[in-house]
């Protein structure tokens, strides 16, 4: 026997209509240069149903891939509607890549036409002769003062706009791309993640929840996650969905912006990474606000910080913790009502893990070669699994030898973790080396080859050690030839054109040889364990 409900599919444009229709006098808030702009629901929506037809206009393939290059703002929260909306795949370009990356993740998606704020325009116009399928750039003014070249590839997001028509919007099929991130936590190119409607609109449901961020109508939400980062987790669909108003700092990214927009708007829900908050808690501090939760993930959230925010600001940090894999939010640090009651430590204590999974996400650690269960009490480690209807199943036409699940289904994280007997999961170490450096990762064998590409340096080994800002710092171990000196300044100065500027060591140490397992790898473990109580400099 079959049930006899209605059937209708799980679309984000059934999220658009939803706000358009039942919360369109809810404010809209983007901060600026030279201020606050305030908009409602009512007017992004036919702003963004105008953005539809300038898609046609542009005469962008049916499910072609819509590029942004920009800051969170009402202009790129009508992208996130108007791209998947009309069929086409949102691809929000990471605005703090190495221009390689940038180049070959345009390419790789096959982005038709970027968006991109005027405030970073300088940094993309550059590559945009690389980007061999970009036929459209279309500038966003944010108060930006870039020059823009006399190019007919060239538009102005505004006067596109005006002269556009409004179009309809009917998605029917619910496993339709809907947008993609591209992942650049491994070693080798980055990896496209590509979510379908169906899994968006269930993460929004998710998100939505209690355990998670619990977004109403009461609600003034703040995404300081960037839009072109994970999603932004998911808190540009809850909150149309939700009805609470959104408030988006654009490029005014300073702490003391932050906290000045979060008491000025009435802020009651914001969420970005540790290093964010640890700026802005000076700002802060003893200032009356209408606060209730500030969710924050991306790497692990630092007890300290928020016992800080507890005892200056009057309340802690939520954790959660997730990938740009599970669209991303897949478990929360929210309390159990066992510990409702408990002392502040132990609620400190279970504030500082990544918490239990979200309903619709199930977990297990595993020994990562064998698959064997390990046991959850929180002793025990293995690696971090996790299936669902918002996880990743594979990536977009990937590298050959890279597989994102296993062969009975379940998702590999790379992190490996202990689960205390309720399922709530603690990190314990990441798989791949990597060094997460203020919620970003830094690949440490990209970074080793590079040193090593120095004619004077035998041997590189890069780990992280802790840092009292970002978390984690890159700590470069160098082994030079035999009868060869180099200093510290000389290793920096040849890397600055080979990666990111934010991925350069923090400090570099000469050391005589990289340990080594026993089958001749580099034993980072070792280095780790020497490097230990090694003091960086904020």
């Amino acid at each position: 026997m079959r049930g006899l409900m209605q059937d209708s599919p799980l679309t984000i444009d059934t999220i658009f209509r939803h706000a358009e229709q039942h919360y369109g006098d809810v404010p809209i808030i983007t901060n600026g240069p030279k201020g606050v702009t305030r908009s409602t629901y009512g007017e992004w929506a036919d702003r963004t149903r105008r953005l539809g037809g300038v898609l046609d206009t542009l005469g962008i393939s049916a499910d072609g891939r819509v590029g942004t290059f920009g800051w969170n703002s009402q202009r790129h929260l009508e992208l996130y509607f108007a791209a998947p909306c009309t069929g086409r795949v949102l691809h929000t370009l990471n605005i703090r890549l190495f221009p390689e990356q940038l180049t070959y993740i345009a390419n790789h998606a096959e982005d038709e036409v970027v968006f991109v704020d005027r405030s970073v325009f300088g940094l993309f116009w550059p590559l945009v002769d690389t980007m061999t399928t970009v036929r459209h750039v279309v500038v966003m003014e944010d108060g930006g003062d870039a020059e823009l070249p006399d190019d007919p590839r060239i538009s102005d997001y505004e006067t596109l706009l005006a002269a556009a028509s409004p179009v309809d919007f009917d998605v029917r099929d619910e496993n339709l791309a809907a947008s993609m991130c591209y992942t650049s936590g491994t070693t080798g190119n980055p990896k496209g993640v590509v979510y379908s409607h169906r899994s968006t609109v269930l993460h929004t449901m998710a998100a939505l929840s209690p355990n998670a961020f619990g977004l109403s109508v009461r609600d003034v939400a703040m995404p300081v996650v960037p839009m072109f980062h994970a999603n932004a987790w998911g808190i540009a669909q809850a909150a149309p969905a939700a009805g609470a108003a959104l408030v988006f700092p654009g490029p005014m990214m300073q702490p003391e912006a932050l906290a000045n927009l979060i008491v000025d708007e009435g802020v009651t829900f914001t969420a970005g990474v540790p290093t964010i908050w640890q700026g802005v808690l000076p700002f802060l501090a003893g200032k009356e606000h209408q606060l209730r939760e500030i969710g924050c993930g991306g790497s692990a959230v630092p007890k300290a910080l928020s016992e800080a925010y507890r005892e200056q600001v009057g309340l802690p940090i939520l954790q959660a913790w997730g990938m740009t894999e599970t669209s991303p939010v897949a478990s929360s640090g929210v309390l159990p009502r066992r510990l409702q009651d408990a002392d502040d430590e132990t609620k400190a204590n279970v504030r500082a893990r990544a918490g239990i999974p979200l309903f619709g996400v199930e977990a297990r650690i595993v020994d990562a070669d064998t698959l064997e269960p390990q046991p959850w009490d929180d002793t025990a480690t293995g690696e971090l699994q996790v299936r669902g209807n918002w996880c990743a199943k594979e990536y977009y036409n990937p590298d050959a030898g890279v597989e994102l699940s296993t062969a009975d289904g379940w998702m590999k994280t790379g992190d490996v973790a202990a689960m205390s007997a309720d399922g709530s999961i603690r990190i314990a170490d990441r798989t791949k080396d990597l060094i997460k450096s203020g919620g970003e990762w830094i690949s440490s064998v990209d970074l080793e080859n590079a040193i090593m590409s120095h004619p004077k340096v035998a041997e590189a080994a890069v780990v992280g050690v802790p840092h009292p800002k970002w978390d984690e710092r890159p700590l470069a171990c160098v082994v030079l030839k035999q009868g060869e000196t180099a200093t510290e300044e000389e290793i920096l100065e040849h890397l600055k054109p080979l990666v990111a500027k934010w991925w350069l060591p923090d400090a570099v140490e000469f050391i005589d040889e990289v340990p080594k397992t026993s089958v001749g790898k580099f034993s980072k473990k070792d280095l780790r364990a020497k490097f230990a109580e090694y003091e960086l400099k904020a």
